[in-house]
């Protein structure tokens, strides 16, 4: 066996060091030295662990030379992981035991979580919770949608905190709490996940789900490149949602990725926002607008905006003109999304009713407003972002565990480094 060699993806620290043992050797003439290498014991590291999902093939076929396998033991890996949806070391079936055997001895490990609850919807969407290595959960939402006219697409709503430290007024994520932000691993780990439940390949993918994207941006862009490089999610068929954090929406625009932006907007003005939106106070509706127009200019790609409607609070027809004077002055590619509020236990908000979200649609429309309504999917799974995770867990399940949580101004500032 070779010498293992520092693999080139810093961010997991994907470093297998071997120590080199020198044997005497005595026979009927001289001494000789002999000197083999040998793997170290495994070390166990839960905050960067040696783990395989998010790796790309260049990468699994480096590992597998720097182990002393052939090239082409990579490429085995990487079908293992992403297509044969491998859970452990041992489920890697087509490479040799002697492979596997030093893999775990070198703490590597395949990088999924067990399921610890799934629930599915009578319109067949399915919640699932992960429970992380640190006892977490996380949410993931699969979407699936039957379309007469074209292939059937599978959405994943997939989350990148484990809870929400941003408190909008009416989101159950933001009621729970927020730990931490998700490694890379453990988000790309949530399409596996859905796909692995469907039987049948993520098309969409959202990350709509639990926590803020943008608080965790290098993780984010990470776990993009590997759906889109490694399980083939095109780019088009991603969209990153963010409420809004200063200065990170410029930042995503220099990637240049032709995926959707979706800006929580929720209110047509600043005033009524920061009732709505806590964080809204150190982000100006204006300069929100600044950034989306740069990012069209900067990708190509519209911006969508994600605006719940909250009954009696931000839907009368009102407000839909006064939103739609306000994109018309910043631009003309740009989307709405209107989503009727999705009741959650002890919310204080509403749901309106369907003729007021109808004529707040036509209200935009009847300005040249593109508008969207969208279909609500799970009620009975517990759909909306955090409902079923705060029915399990606002704390970890171990009280044990001892984790530091980040403070989002911490968070923030890494950002914006």
């Amino acid at each position: 066996m070779t010498p293992i060699a520092v693999l080139r993806h810093a961010p997991l620290v994907r470093v297998v060091q071997f120590r080199a043992l020198t044997i005497a050797c005595s026979g009927g003439g001289a001494a000789t030295a002999s000197t083999v290498a040998v793997p170290p014991p495994a070390k166990k590291n839960k905050q960067y662990p040696c783990v395989l999902v998010g790796m790309s093939e260049p990468e699994f076929q480096q590992l597998a030379l720097d182990f002393g396998q052939q090239k082409y033991r990579g490429k085995q890996l990487h079908n293992l992981v992403y297509k044969m949806k491998a859970k452990e070391i041992q489920d890697l079936i087509h490479v040799p035991q002697a492979f596997r055997t030093e893999l775990m001895e070198a703490g590597w490990n395949v990088g999924r979580s067990p399921i610890y609850k799934s629930v599915t919807a009578a319109d067949g969407t399915v919640k699932l919770l992960l429970k992380l290595d640190d006892d977490r959960l996380v949410e993931t939402v699969g979407i699936p949608v039957d379309n007469i006219k074209g292939s059937p697409r599978l959405t994943a709503c997939i989350s990148s905190q484990v809870g929400c430290p941003l408190k909008c007024a009416f989101c159950a994520t933001g009621k729970g709490g927020f730990s931490r932000n998700l490694k890379s691993h453990e988000i790309v780990e949530q399409v596996l996940a859905i796909e692995e439940v469907f039987k049948r390949r993520v098309t969409n993918v959202v990350f709509m789900g639990m926590g803020e994207p943008m608080l965790n941006l290098k993780e984010v862009l990470a776990a993009h490149r590997c759906l889109n490089k490694e399980i083939e999610i095109g780019q088009r068929m991603i969209t990153i949602s963010t409420v809004g954090v200063p200065n990170t929406i410029r930042r995503l625009a220099t990637h240049k990725l032709q995926s959707t932006l979706a800006l929580s907007l929720h209110a047509p003005n600043q005033k009524l926002r920061e009732t709505i939106v806590p964080s809204a106070k150190s982000y100006p509706l204006d300069a929100i607008m600044e950034d989306c127009k740069h990012y069209f200019t900067e990708t190509g790609r519209r911006v969508s905006f994600e605006y719940t409607l909250l009954a009696g609070i931000n839907d009368s027809v009102e407000h839909a003109i006064e939103l739609a004077q306000l994109l018309q002055k910043w631009g003309h590619s740009y989307h709405v999304n209107l989503i009727p509020f999705n009741h959650i236990e002890g919310s204080e908000f509403k749901r309106p009713y369907k003729k007021t979200v109808l004529a707040f649609s036509a209200a935009l429309e009847s300005r040249k407003i593109t508008v969207s309504v969208r279909q609500t999917r799970g009620l009975d799974a517990k759909a909306a972002c955090g409902q079923l995770r705060n029915e399990f867990q606002k704390t970890p399940l171990l009280e044990a565990v001892a984790e530091e949580v980040q403070e989002p101004e911490l968070e923030m500032t890494a950002v914006a480094a």
